[in-house]
């Protein structure tokens, strides 16, 4: 065999195994690619537009249970009445807190302790969602009325929840506002929105 016969095989042999490097090379880039989109995607969602979040305690009852996982959303959103919010207390090394929006900016809240009723602006709420009627005071004067930037933040367990009716909650800054409770992820059999 000539020096010119093998070099002509050296090549006719370098092109016959170029397609399966370049498959196995393809192949790889597309196994990366298929992992790593999804999880920038993720990211991108769970840094920007949505967040997690876990019920700690009874003062959701019968809404929500301790131990629940929620998909709060995040961004562009703005409290409106009967939300389910989760306010971050990070500023009093305190755990975030998962309550209901009753009053906004402006609103008068007054509640009756005596029959357990919740006005807001002289209008009788209608609260199908509450474990309870509301008895418990703190030491919040009623009527009170929600400052500007605020929110008047109650548990759906009334009387087992620490909220806008004691000082140590208050009037809730919607700065503070994690997002608003929109889906419940965990446990599986309760899989679905919340309302």
């Amino acid at each position: 065999m000539t020096g010119m016969e093998r070099m002509q095989m050296d090549a006719a042999e370098y092109r016959d195994n170029q397609p399966e490097a370049k498959s196995a090379v393809g192949e790889a880039y597309e196994w990366v690619e298929s992992f790593l989109v999804p999880l920038l995607a993720f990211l991108l969602i769970f840094t920007f537009f949505a967040r997690l979040a876990t019920v700690n305690g009874i003062s959701m009852l019968p809404t929500l249970h301790n131990g629940e996982r929620l998909i709060l959303q995040q961004a562009g959103y703005a409290p409106e009445y009967g939300d389910v919010v989760v306010v971050d207390r990070s500023i009093t090394d305190e755990d975030a807190i998962v309550k209901r929006v009753i009053g906004k900016e402006g609103d008068v809240i007054f509640i009756d302790f005596a029959s357990g009723e919740v006005w807001r602006n002289d209008t009788l709420l209608d609260e199908p969602y509450i474990n309870e009627p509301t008895m418990l005071q703190y030491d919040i004067s009623f009527p009170v009325k929600v400052p500007a930037g605020c929110v008047f933040v109650m548990g759906d367990n009334r009387n087992h929840s620490l909220d806008s009716r004691s000082s140590d909650i208050g009037m809730v800054d919607v700065r503070h506002i994690m997002g608003k409770a929109v889906f419940r992820f965990f446990p599986f059999n309760k899989f679905g929105g919340i309302s």
